[in-house]
């Protein structure tokens, strides 16, 4: 799909069907212009009983226009970025059920920052667009071409920097949307390694390498090695390397956890809903994504992304209850839940990591049910044993709408994992899941600035919408523009 940015005369472009968000007035970026389309709008407005109020909308025809349709999105009372998000959202829906080919938007308003606005824009029209194609008769969308209109050349300039940079996000949540829909007889740890390759192949500025069973066992990858001893689909470790910064720069290093099917092992998931467990690879598909925003944005940043693939199954094979596995770090784990599995590929990951002296690692995984009952569906866990580097991902989650909530790391709930047999258990009890289970990570992680983003909650939706979000590609993606702004 083509963005593009104009301030040309609003009546010379040619496109199918025009959006603009505005109040009752039609006051915004058209006011400021007092151009002859401001004055039919407000009119057509008037007759119509637009409110302009968030969450109103109004689709006319008319053959006094240029246009085929005219929507207007209310946005009186839009005060803060998560109204503002919202109701880009809603108008993004808007443009792809209109059934338009060519859409003219005109911002809401000259807003202080035009490349957010204009990236939310490309965003969520992305996202909107997204179908599925559970089969050959699902139609793609119409919509081929947007063009974002502002009042003046400068922040034309402006908002074209952020289409690019909203278009990348978008096809980034896309793409981690995409491998989370997929079945699980699809999407195994070996088809992740073949998507990884390719798109290494694909972009220049991106490495890959995997490495199997053999590879990890020399690596002493015990615990990793234990959640896939059940199975018959072997287990792949993948390394992606983008090289956006300069060489001598450390990388910030993504950890996705990547469990295609998760049936609990022989701590067997109940049946109902199981079949939602193809999403227990959601984090590191939206490592995925974030690499491919990466190639297609150019961020000037270096970034490694890790993703421990598995598939956790019961068989002969399959580590029991009360087995005790030897980490990568030469840490011993009794595993007391094979149902509790993220957490033992992850660590072996996060170890792995340190050879890359990073200047901050992130892990990102669909870890506990105690999350979603903590904070639903609405904001991923954070927790961190950086205070620098949580408030840092906090105000990405706020900036680009896809939120994080700050849980503590205590040395209380750290003694929840103490084992008579090794020198961890693998769960702390029924209380703080979500704690506990970082308390295990951030024993892995003590040399490194770590943060671990919990999105059991977040990374899909069940029910009517059931599907991946692509979460949270869009936070990864503001922290490391903001990151990689601050080193230019």
């Amino acid at each position: 799909m083509e963005f593009t940015a104009s301030s040309a005369n609003l009546l010379k472009i040619k496109a199918d069907c025009l959006i603009v968000l505005a109040d009752a007035q039609i006051n915004g970026v058209l006011a400021s212009d007092d151009t002859e389309l401001h004055g039919d709008l407000k009119a057509l407005a008037k007759a119509t009983n637009f409110d302009g109020k968030t969450g109103s909308a109004k689709t006319l025809h008319t053959p006094t226009l240029p246009f085929s349709q005219v929507i207007l999105i209310g946005i009186t009372g839009a005060t803060s970025r998560q109204k503002q998000i919202k109701v880009i959202a809603d108008a993004a829906s808007k443009a792809i059920a209109s059934g338009a080919q060519k859409v003219l938007w005109v911002a809401a308003r000259a807003p202080d920052d035009g490349h957010w606005q204009a990236a939310m824009v490309a965003r969520n029209v992305l996202h909107a667009r997204y179908k599925y194609a559970k089969n050959d008769k699902v139609v793609a969308s119409r919509l081929k071409t947007l063009i974002y209109w502002t009042g003046s050349r400068a922040e034309q300039q402006l908002a074209s920097t952020g289409l690019d940079f909203g278009a990348a996000v978008g096809n980034g949540m896309n793409c981690a949307r995409e491998l989370g829909n997929l079945p699980a007889n699809f999407c195994t740890p070996s088809y992740l390694a073949d998507r990884a390759s390719d798109m290494a192949r694909d972009n220049a500025s991106l490495d890959c390498q995997i490495l199997d069973n053999a590879d990890m066992h020399k690596l002493a990858m015990g615990s990793l090695l234990s959640v896939t001893a059940g199975t018959v689909e072997p287990a792949k470790f993948i390394i992606m390397n983008y090289r956006g910064g300069a060489k001598s720069e450390a990388p910030t290093v993504l950890i996705g956890k990547a469990v295609t099917f998760d049936s609990g092992g022989i701590s067997l998931k109940p049946g109902g809903g199981m079949d939602e467990m193809k999403f227990d690879m959601c984090g590191g598909a939206s490592v995925f994504g974030v690499m491919q925003a990466l190639c297609a944005s150019g961020l000037a940043i270096n970034v490694i992304g890790l993703v421990p693939a598995v598939e956790n199954m019961p068989s002969g094979t399959a580590t029991r209850p009360g087995d005790v596995v030897t980490s990568m770090s030469g840490q011993t784990i009794e595993v007391l839940n094979t149902d509790a599995e993220g957490r033992l590929i992850l660590c072996d990951a996060i170890t792995y990591s340190e050879r890359f002296k990073p200047r901050a690692v992130i892990d990102i995984a669909t870890l506990t049910g105690a999350c979603v009952m903590a904070l639903g569906k609405q904001a991923s866990g954070l927790l961190a044993n950086d205070d620098d580097l949580a408030d840092e991902l906090l105000a990405s989650g706020t900036r680009s709408g896809d939120r994080a909530w700050q849980l503590p790391l205590w040395e209380e709930y750290d003694a929840q994992l103490k084992s008579n047999f090794a020198d961890m258990a693998n769960i702390g009890g029924r209380e703080a899941g979500t704690i506990t289970a970082a308390c295990f990570l951030a024993r892995y992680a003590k040399k490194l600035p770590w943060a671990h983003i919990d999105i059991a909650g977040t990374a899909w939706l069940s029910g009517a919408q059931k599907g991946a979000t692509g979460r949270p590609v869009p936070l990864l993606m503001d922290y490391l523009q903001q990151r990689a702004n601050h080193s230019t």
